[in-house]
């Protein structure tokens, strides 16, 4: 019988009930009092020197206050970078000054050059087109083989080129793996890109600033995934406010998919302009506005190598990357493609000697940092794709040389320098082939041959690391902010909770799940939980929602929180029982003594708590609150096996989905219908991108997928129905809910799923196809198709 409540239940999401109903209050429900409006005149090119700003004509225009200019903001602190890579020879990484507004130079297409504070945003918009800005156009550079060449024009006139670091990982193993090259058997390369894309999450960005002149206080209103590292950044290394005097608020947020954890010009601009003008400034980014602001994610290009013994066994892999930083570092851009790349490129398998280069390059683009998966995705595609490959060339089942390869021993050590505690990748696949029904796939080609369609079946395993962690280690390998986690438990006087989070929800369902797991601890009812997060005023320092880590680090701050409170409830209950604290047991809501019918109610031992009249105050003081913060000892590792069943018009090349299976393993599970609808999420996420989403830009820098009508973002009709499983679990071992994370895991497997699936289509069908760039249109399958 599936559980009605606490953990493994699944009750419906008690956030739903606001979001369905109209009632969620999101960063544009937001106006406060004498509120203005900001505008952002963007650059129209991708590199242009700012040769003078005229805003005599703007400025008499109806409504607006004032324009401000990157010459109000000299002296106020870089845009900064949360990340530090050290490249192969111990140099730090080339970090380029980021202005609020730009100062001398453009760098890419949508870099704000001015903003206008007008009493309505219409007002705002029609003096911004009234500045007149003397912008000379410079060469842009877009591609990133093109920016490294000698000679090219330099995004950053300050660096000395555009490469921002060559890492290599681990470069002691770089000889060995050379070695092992010249030794294999066989090996199979594979040059691949992981193509651009634009998160689209369905709320915009929005930021409103307020300033309280009494107080000096400043307030930032903003669609943030992480509100108290907004605060750290842009209070200490932007404006220089003080964290006592700025409140982050990130209310309702609809989706972030990683691109709203970073810290944002606009974030700084808003709450700078509002102290400048005494008045609330409010900024809605419109949907175009979006797709030339937001950070994007992926675009690497690859090249692969996996070298193989004569029998079958991996025995090296090498991997060459371009990644591309657009024209400026975001929060976290340099640590996506090394340290959530390369210590990845593993995967299930036991491969003992791996090299990894990344060469991240600046180019005239918007930057690129995090999007879900961040790294894990990019890592797993190259790996699975050149297995796959690799399986082809030999003339063997791809599954079992993946079988053959993996890790079946746990802990393991990989030799990109992390540990994975547990695992069982033979399950996973097991699973995958019994809910694939790879029996039956034999049939269901042929019932698609003779419908005139070519079918094809691909599969693919993964493996990701969530929750990264511990903050001591990711110090060393360069990140500026630690990685803990961090929950104030407050008990009422009458039982129930309020549990203070630095975890952010925008989707993941925190309002339902972290309940569970506190009233499974305390036998009580979840709805006496109440969940409180997204604001700095009334939440301990955090480290917000990213990574799949809200669970696995957020949620075990929360257990050590409670068990300090459970602790010291027994201490109460000792004594109005007077009976041994050792002796003391909780269980269903109430406290009992064992081996005897003395018990008191949770609520009784709670309200003693605030009225104690009943045990010595010299040794228990009074109130039921504790905070405790979670550093984890280790990432935890998510893994499972996916398989995508696709048919191909030979006539056109369009793709469609059939079948769709994911076994995963993602240890203990608090609320599995919100698991699966974040890997049904993710899925969609991962088939977009494999089918249909694509960001480009022209040799000139100008985004031509600047909108809907030439960015495709998946519809109903572009995923099938879901076939998904977690039952295949091996609790996390260091972390005490025994969790894993879930997030990102469809976003991850999907994509090289698909495409193994199309490529297996057409070489059954005897079409001579080795590999097809994403995302796989109907123009790219038939060019490959014929020739």
């Amino acid at each position: 019988m599936p559980k009605d409540h606490g953990i493994g239940a699944s009750p419906k999401r008690r956030e739903d009930v606001r979001f369905l109903s109209g009632t969620g209050n999101y960063t544009d429900d937001i106006n406060l009092r004498g509120q203005a409006y900001v505008h952002f005149l963007r650059s129209d090119l991708a590199h242009g020197k700012i040769n003078g700003i005229d805003t005599t004509a703007a400025a008499a225009m109806p409504g607006v206050l004032r324009i401000f200019t990157g010459a109000d903001f000299e002296g106020v602190g870089s845009i900064p970078c949360g990340w530090q890579v050290t490249d192969k020879h111990g140099q730090p990484m080339q970090e380029p000054a980021h202005p609020v507004l730009a100062q001398g130079k453009v760098r890419h297409e949508g870099d704000p050059i001015a903003a206008v504070v007008a009493e309505s945003a219409a007002q705002a918009r029609d003096a911004a087109e009234a500045i007149e800005v003397d912008l000379e156009e410079l060469p842009a550079v877009v591609d990133m083989k093109a920016a490294l060449a000698d000679g090219a024009p330099k995004v950053h006139d300050d660096l000395t080129s555009n490469l921002c670091y060559d890492w290599g990982f681990v470069e002691e193993n770089k000889g060995a793996v050379e070695e092992a090259f010249q030794k294999a058997a066989h090996v199979t390369t594979l040059e691949l890109v992981n193509n651009r894309l634009i998160a689209n999450p369905m709320e915009p960005r929005v930021a409103v600033g307020d300033y309280n002149r009494a107080s000096d206080d400043s307030t930032l209103y903003t669609t943030s995934q992480n509100p108290h590292v907004i605060r750290l950044l842009m209070g200490a290394f932007v404006l220089g406010i003080p964290e006592h005097k700025l409140r982050v608020v990130a209310p309702d947020v609809g989706g972030g998919f990683g691109t709203k954890i970073f810290h944002y010009a606009e974030e700084a601009f808003c709450t700078f302009a509002a102290k400048a003008l005494n008045r609330p400034v409010k900024w809605t980014a419109s949907r175009s506005e979006a797709f030339i602001s937001d950070a994007h994610g992926r675009d690497h290009v690859t090249k692969i190598e996996l070298a193989l013994d004569a029998e079958n066994n991996f025995t090296a892999l090498r991997t060459d990357t371009m990644a591309n930083m657009g024209a400026y570092l975001s929060t976290f851009a340099p640590s996506v493609p090394t340290w959530l790349h390369g210590t990845l490129m593993a995967g299930n398998y036991k491969t003992p000697l791996i090299y990894v280069n990344v060469k991240a390059v600046f180019t005239n683009t918007v930057p690129v940092d995090a999007y879900r998966g961040a790294g894990r995705p990019e890592a797993t595609y190259q790996l699975e794709r050149v297995i796959d490959k690799a399986a082809r060339e030999l003339g063997v089942d791809p599954i079992a040389l993946r079988r053959q390869n993996f890790i079946t021993e746990f802990p393991y050590a990989t030799p990109v320098a992390v540990e994975y505690d547990t695992g069982d990748y033979n399950a996973t696949m097991d699973k995958l082939e019994e809910m694939g029904d790879f029996k039956g796939f034999a049939k269901r080609r042929e019932a698609s041959e003779a419908r005139g369609k070519l079918r094809g079946l691909g599969v693919n395993c993964y493996i990701e690391a969530c929750g990264i962690a511990p903050s001591n280690l990711v110090g060393q390998l360069g990140a500026r902010a630690g990685l803990y986690e961090s929950a104030t438990v407050r008990v009422n006087a009458t039982g129930g909770l309020v549990v203070m989070t630095g975890s952010h929800s925008h989707g993941q369902g925190h309002e339902t799940s972290f309940p569970q797991v506190i009233a499974e601890m305390i036998g009580i009812d979840e709805s006496m939980v109440e969940i409180v997060h997204g604001d700095t005023a009334n939440t301990p320092m955090g480290m917000g929602t990213y990574g799949s880590r809200s669970l696995a680090v957020g949620g075990s701050a929360m257990f050590r929180a409670t068990e300090k409170i459970i602790a010291k409830a027994k201490k109460i209950a000792a004594h109005l029982m007077e009976a041994a604290e050792a002796d003391i047991e909780l269980k269903d809501g109430a406290f009992s003594v064992a081996g005897t019918d003395k018990s008191v109610a949770w609520g009784d031992v709670c309200l003693a708590a605030y009225v104690p009249h009943n045990y010595p105050l010299e040794e228990i003081e009074p109130g039921l609150e504790e905070t405790a913060f979670y550093d984890p000892s280790n990432f935890t590792y998510p893994a499972g096996a996916y398989a995508c069943e696709v048919e191909v018009d030979p006539d056109t090349g369009k793709v469609s989905i059939e079948r769709f299976s994911a076994a995963d393993d993602f240890g203990n599970v608090v609320n599995p219908m919100i698991v699966e609808g974040q890997v049904h999420g993710g899925l969609a996420q991962g088939i977009g991108q494999a089918l249909l989403e694509r960001a480009v830009y022209d040799e000139n820098g100008q985004l031509l997928s600047a909108s809907y009508m030439d960015y495709a973002m998946p519809r109903a009709d572009d995923v099938p129905f879901y076939n998904v499983d977690h039952s295949c679990a091996t609790p996390c071992t260091h972390n005490p809910l025994g969790v894993k994370g879930c997030g990102e895991a469809g976003a991850i497997g999907s994509p090289p799923a698909v495409v193994n699936a199309v490529v297996d289509a057409l070489q059954s069908a005897g079409r001579d196809v080795t590999h097809i760039d994403m995302p796989l249109s109907p123009n790219r399958v038939w060019q490959a198709m014929h020739g």
